[in-house]
Formats: C-alpha cells, sequence, structure tokens
C-alpha cells in the first residue's frame, strides 16, 4: 500500500509538472538514496559503547544464543550511556541503553534484546528507513503539489499525504507486533518478554507520577525526546503489546498441548 501510493504520487507530480515534475522526482530521490546508503553505514545515536564480551558474558552469550537460533549473524551490540530505558536495532547491530540495567533483571534484558532481534530478523531494519525516507519524499512532492498544482491536483496530493501518513503508522505498529511474535519463538522463557514490557510500563508510569508531584524527586531531570505528529502513533502502547502477546503465549501453549 505504501509504494501504491508514492507511484501514484509521483506520477501525479509527473502530470502536473512534466518536465520540471521529472527533475524534482530524480532530485529528491537521489538526495533520499544517499542518505539512506549514509544512515546505514553511520551509527544511529550518541554515546554509544561497544561491548565486549568480557564485559558481560552473559549478555553477550545470551544474544549469540538468540541469533543462533533465528539463523541471523551475531549482531553488533552497543550500549547507550543514557538512564532512559530505551532499545533500539539498525543494521545488523542492537542498542541497549543503560537505563535497562536499572529496570530489568537479566532475563528482562535479553526478552528485550530478543524483540530487537526479531526486527534484524523480519528485515525491519531495511523497511523502516525507507518507509521513513518515503514520508521526506511523501512530504517534499506534496508541497510542490501544493504550490504549483491546480486545484484538483492540490486536493489529490493532501489526500496522499494524508493516506500515507495512516497507512505508515498501520504498517510500524504490525511489524512491532511481529518483532514480539518473533522474541516469543526466541526465547527459552516467552513469559520473559511480558514480564519486561510490564516492568517497563510501571517505570514509566511512575516517573509520570513523580513528574507530576509537587514534591522532591530523586529522579533525574531527564525526558524522552518530543516528537511532533500529525497522526497516530507509529509505536503501540505497551498495553497493546502486552495484549497481544498473552494472545501469542496461549496460542504457543496450545500449539504444544497439540503436539
Amino acid at each position: 500500500m505504501l509504494y501504491l501510493i508514492l507511484i501514484i504520487e509521483v506520477v501525479l507530480l509527473l502530470e502536473a509538472l512534466r518536465d520540471i515534475g521529472i527533475i524534482t522526482t530524480v532530485g529528491a530521490m537521489t538526495f533520499l538514496g544517499i542518505l539512506y546508503i549514509w544512515a546505514t553505514k553511520h551509527k544511529f545515536g550518541e554515546n554509544l559503547i561497544p561491548l565486549e564480551r568480557e564485559e558481560m558474558p552473559w549478555l553477550y552469550d545470551g544474544i549469540a544464543e538468540l541469533s543462533r537460533k533465528a539463523n541471523i549473524p551475531m549482531p553488533r551490540i552497543y550500549l547507550l550511556d543514557d538512564y532512559i530505558p530505551n532499545a533500539y536495532s539498525f543494521g545488523n547491530t542492537i542498542v541497549l541503553s543503560l537505563g535497562l540495567f536499572e529496570v530489568l533483571d537479566e532475563e528482562g534484558i535479553l526478552a528485550v534484546a530478543a524483540h530487537e532481534l526479531g526486527h534484524i530478523k523480519n528485515r525491519d531494519t531495511k523497511w523502516f528507513p525507507m518507509v521513513t525516507y518515503g514520508r521526506y519524499l511523501m512530504a517534499m512532492t506534496t508541497l510542490v503539489l501544493l504550490i504549483a498544482g491546480a486545484g484538483p491536483i492540490k486536493v489529490a496530493a493532501l489526500t496522499l499525504y494524508i493516506a500515507y501518513e495512516l497507512s505508515r503508522s498501520d504498517f510500524m505498529k504490525k511489524r512491532e507486533f511481529l518483532a514480539d511474535e518473533t522474541a516469543l519463538r526466541l526465547l527459552t522463557v516467552p513469559l520473559s518478554l511480558k514480564k519486561a514490557l510490564e516492568e517497563l510500563k510501571y517505570y514509566e508510569d511512575l516517573r509520570m507520577k513523580v513528574k507530576v508531584s509537587a514534591v522532591p524527586s530523586i529522579e533525574p531531570n531527564i525526558e524522552r525526546e518530543k516528537r511532533f505528529t500529525f497522526f497516530t502513533e507509529t509505536h503501540p502502547s505497551y498495553e497493546e503489546r502486552i495484549i497481544r502477546i498473552t494472545f501469542e503465549m496461549n496460542n504457543l501453549m496450545r500449539m504444544k498441548r497439540v503436539q
């Protein structure tokens, strides 16, 4: 659906602006292509510390075993010098913030790593940048059409942009759920992922309560980066993920009984 919308947008641009549309499309796609290549070859984030096996054998060996089960190469592992619990992946790399180690036990951290391995196995570390840069392309071409296009063209361009945003949000949420499902099949104790999410949800709820309280707190004055979005979030809530994981675990248990 996303790529169909992109194709229609490009056709609309070519139809409305002819030669200028061709130049605009080629220029935008070339710029985004260069940006994508650059991004995939650089580390996402500052303060990343490479993890050596000698520092945390349990983590390194645990991720190695999960990678073997997932049938993917051993990823590079980085620690992020940030005390807000967070994890993400790019290319064949997993990043775990130091804050995770304050909130979760070893089993929980491996469960979070399994989710990120799910993204790598499902090729989300390639899909997500492409979808994001597709959004940038849509924004640029829509702006050009709103400025230079006729009335019906402007309406069509704006409609396509809204359709892309909604489809992007739906696509990325589904991929998050899929990464959870993959993690459940990799983990020796699937319940550990549900417990980890519950711990992280509790931490965030507690942090918000402390933040609005009118009493002093030992909580450091740090917040997640706020990102403005026109539409729905691209990441499902902890509640949504916990419910889906509970459902998937029940399915796995039924399958085991049948076998």
